[in-house]
């Protein structure tokens, strides 16, 4: 159904502006009555945007404006009262260019802040929010050093600790540095092959690996060609315990040993991950309960 109104408008003789009269069924600027913007909400539970523009007879462009009039009201500012345990991470919209600073509410994985570029600028807009919402920040998770700065100073109470997703992602990265560099230097033409076929192996867990893909068969075939990647990933393995630990005590004489242990093999990818440990090691060690 359409309706056909015209809105009687004013013009101000002082200031030159322009007013309308209120309508309570419609916004002000919207062709679409507030009813079939409910009407539209409704559909997009179980429609696309192309799909519902389809049905109504309307263009794409108004079913996203609704859509997006929508997420904007509801998630452009969270409350953030109940948030006790928060997550900064950075992330790349343009590698080099342009990047943006990503606050999560750790216990339910919802973003609650993004800011423009990356390091302590790019969050004072968060901690004025959260000094205003008054919240009890318990535990701060990162691995920049520029955010444990700016977490230091604006949350001097709170449990720094490193996640364990961040932690996994950078023992990954330098498997596969390793992986690049064995297969750059290498001459022999088996552990070239070997290496092309275990990219994404390396970083699987044993009981994830597909039997019905020889997965385990191909893997094996690489570590046998060469010591050092067999050694990186025996290490890889036994890191896994450490997230087992149930006491800070243990936890950290098992960091201990296993960055002494990864310091020995010479393997410089794993040197580097092990004093990036060093360096974390109080932070890592929080994230134990």
């Amino acid at each position: 159904m359409t309706i056909i109104l015209n809105v009687p408008r004013v013009q101000c003789h002082a200031c030159g502006s322009i007013k309308q009269i209120h309508l309570t069924f419609a916004k002000e600027h919207k062709r679409y009555t507030r009813f079939f913007e409910t009407y539209v909400l409704d559909l997009l539970q179980l429609l696309t945007c192309q799909d519902a523009a389809d049905h109504l007879g309307v263009s794409w462009d108004t079913i996203r404006d609704v859509e997006k009039e929508y997420l904007q009201k509801r998630f452009a500012n969270p409350s953030l009262k109940d948030v006790t345990h928060i997550a900064i991470d950075e992330i790349a919209l343009q590698k080099g260019h342009k990047y943006l600073t990503v606050v999560m509410d750790w216990k339910i994985g919802r973003a609650i802040f993004v800011g423009d570029g990356k390091g302590e600028e790019s969050l004072k807009p968060f901690w004025k929010k959260l000094r205003r919402a008054k919240a009890n920040i318990v535990a701060a998770a990162d691995m920049s050093p520029a955010y444990a700065s700016a977490i230091r100073q604006n949350l001097p109470d709170a449990l720094h600790v490193l996640d364990r997703f961040h932690v996994i992602k950078l023992f990954n990265e330098q498997l596969m540095e390793l992986r690049r560099r064995l297969f750059r230097e290498t001459l022999d033409k088996d552990l070239k092959t070997a290496l092309k076929g275990v990219r994404f192996l390396l970083v699987k867990h044993a009981y994830n690996l597909d039997v019905t893909k020889n997965e385990a068969e191909r893997l094996q075939n690489a570590l046998d060609l060469n010591h050092d990647l067999y050694v990186a990933y025996l290490l890889k393995e036994d890191f896994d315990e450490f997230w087992e630990q149930e006491e800070k005590v243990s936890a950290s004489r098992f960091l201990l040993r296993w960055i002494q242990t990864a310091e020995a093999t010479n393997i410089p990818e794993l040197q580097r991950f092990a004093k990036t440990l060093r360096n974390h090691a109080d932070q890592l060690i929080n994230d134990v309960t």
